[in-house]
C-alpha cells in the first residue's frame, strides 16, 4: 500500500497531526477540512507563484520562439539550439513551470492517506446536508456521514476540476495547444467522476478536495492577473537579441513577431480615443 511506503510515512503522519489539530479549533471535520485546503494552498504559494511567473516569461518570447521555429522548420537540431540559446540569453527555463507541481505531488498523496487513515474519525461526521435528514431518506444520493460518498459533492467537485484544468494556464495562440487544453478539461473531470463512482470515495476527500479547488481557481485568478496573462496590460518586451536572432529571417517574420502585439495595443487606444471625442 502506498501509504505505508517509508517516504510517504512522515508525510501522511505530518499531515494527519495538522488536520487533527485544525479540528482542536474547529470542532467540524468538515469545516476542518476545508480550513486545512486553505493552509495547504497557501503553504504552497510561492511553488505556484514560480509557475506563473514561468508562465509569463514563457509567453513574453513565444513571438521570438514562433520565429525561430519558421526560420528552422527545416532542421529540428538548428531549431533546439537556437531556442536552447534564446532561453539562455533571456533567463528562461521552460522546465521551471513543471518543477512546482512535482514538488506538490508527494503533498497530494499524502493528504489523501492522511484523510483516508482519519475515516473511523468520521464515521459519525456531518456537515451541512451530510448526516441530515434527507440524507436518511436518499442515502444514495446524500452522504450520511463524512466516512461515505455523496453524489452531490462528486457532482461539485468534478465542475469545480474543470475548471482548475481549462483555466490552469493561460490560453494559448496555438491551435492544437489550445484545442489539447480543451480536451484535457473534459478528460480530466470525467475520469475523477468514474474513479470516484467506481471506488466510492468518502466524502470527506470530496470536501477537501473541492475546497482546494476553489481556492486553486481564486490564486489563477490572482496570478493571471499579477503577472498579466490575463486582462490587464500585457507587455511583450523583445530586447536586443532578437536582432540577432532573427537578422536572417528578414523584416516580415520579425515584425510579424515583434511588432505585432504593440499594434493591436495602438488599436485599442484610438479605438478609445474615438468613444470619449464622441461623448
Amino acid at each position: 500500500m502506498l501509504a505505508s511506503n517509508i517516504f510517504f510515512d512522515p508525510l501522511v503522519h505530518m499531515l494527519g497531526g495538522v488536520l487533527t489539530g485544525i479540528h482542536h479549533i474547529i470542532p467540524s471535520y468538515g469545516w476542518a477540512l476545508i480550513a486545512l485546503a486553505l493552509v495547504v494552498r497557501v503553504v504552497l504559494w510561492p511553488l505556484s507563484d514560480m509557475q506563473f511567473r514561468s508562465m509569463a516569461e514563457m509567453q513574453k518570447v513565444q513571438p521570438l520562439v514562433k520565429a525561430l521555429q519558421a526560420k528552422h522548420k527545416s532542421d529540428p537540431q538548428a531549431q533546439n539550439a537556437a531556442m536552447m540559446a534564446l532561453y539562455k540569453e533571456h533567463k528562461v527555463n521552460p522546465l521551471a513551470g513543471c518543477i512546482p507541481m512535482l514538488i506538490q505531488f508527494p503533498i497530494l498523496i499524502g493528504l489523501y492517506w492522511a484523510i483516508q487513515g482519519q475515516l473511523s474519525s468520521f464515521q459519525n461526521e456531518h456537515w451541512l446536508w451530510i448526516g441530515s435528514a434527507i440524507s436518511q431518506h436518499f442515502p444514495n444520493i446524500f452522504a450520511t456521514s463524512l466516512a461515505v460518498p455523496d453524489v452531490v459533492l462528486l457532482v461539485l467537485y468534478v465542475v469545480s476540476m474543470y475548471f482548475t484544468v481549462r483555466y490552469g494556464s493561460p490560453p494559448s495562440q496555438d491551435p492544437q495547444q489550445a484545442q489539447t487544453q480543451k480536451i484535457m478539461a473534459i478528460v480530466s473531470p470525467a475520469m475523477i467522476a468514474f474513479f470516484g463512482f467506481k471506488y466510492r470515495w468518502a466524502s470527506a476527500l470530496y470536501i477537501y478536495w473541492l475546497a482546494l479547488n476553489v481556492f486553486t481557481v481564486a490564486q489563477q485568478y490572482i496570478m493571471f492577473r499579477r503577472y498579466g496573462l490575463i486582462g490587464g496590460k500585457k507587455d511583450v518586451a523583445v530586447p536586443a537579441v532578437a536582432t540577432a536572432a532573427l537578422a536572417a529571417e528578414g523584416p516580415k517574420q520579425l515584425n510579424g513577431a515583434v511588432t505585432g502585439s504593440a499594434a493591436a495595443s495602438n488599436g485599442k487606444r484610438r479605438y478609445r480615443s474615438k468613444k470619449r471625442s464622441r461623448r
